[in-house]
């Protein structure tokens, strides 16, 4: 005869929250220089308030997928971004992500021009989910990442 396993109400919670994360499909976005920062549905492009969801997404671990982009405009006036995909080993939670994405951060901010540089953000999903450019430009256009001062070269 099997023995159940043991009741285990952390796991439950766990998966209760990476559930409420997954059908919100919510990506934690942050801009500089403004520091703006807040959490975005990326299917629907509407901005998510705090509450269940954000603590779903700060109090427990997930895996992440990190999309780091410069934000420029050229000479001509048009926006272009220069970005990576990041997606580290692991589980983190969300506080411990910037020690994580630090240095990829800071090496697609300074390889963009600097005269073109308006901002410079990443957009981080509690899940696999891999992000094209295209739809990266759309989440930081809804969020207002083109709208900045432009960041002293």
């Amino acid at each position: 005869m099997s023995k159940r396993k043991p009741h285990n109400i952390k796991a439950r919670i766990d998966r209760s929250c990476r559930s409420l994360v997954r059908t919100n499909h919510v990506a934690v976005v942050n801009i500089d220089p403004s520091g703006r920062q807040g959490m975005i549905n990326y299917k629907s492009l509407k901005n998510i308030a705090p509450g269940k969801i954000g603590q779903a997404v700060c109090e427990i671990a997930h895996h992440w997928t990190i999309f780091l982009s410069a934000l420029c405009i050229d000479h001509a006036g048009n926006r272009y971004l220069k970005s990576v995909e990041v997606v580290p080993d692991g589980m983190y939670l969300s506080d411990h992500l910037e020690e994580v994405i630090e240095h990829c951060y800071r090496d697609i901010h300074d390889s963009a021009n600097p005269q073109h540089l308006v901002a410079s953000g990443w957009i981080a999903i509690p899940e696999a989910v891999s992000l094209d450019e295209a739809h990266a430009y759309r989440i930081f256009e809804a969020v207002g990442a083109w709208n900045q001062v432009q960041v002293a070269a």
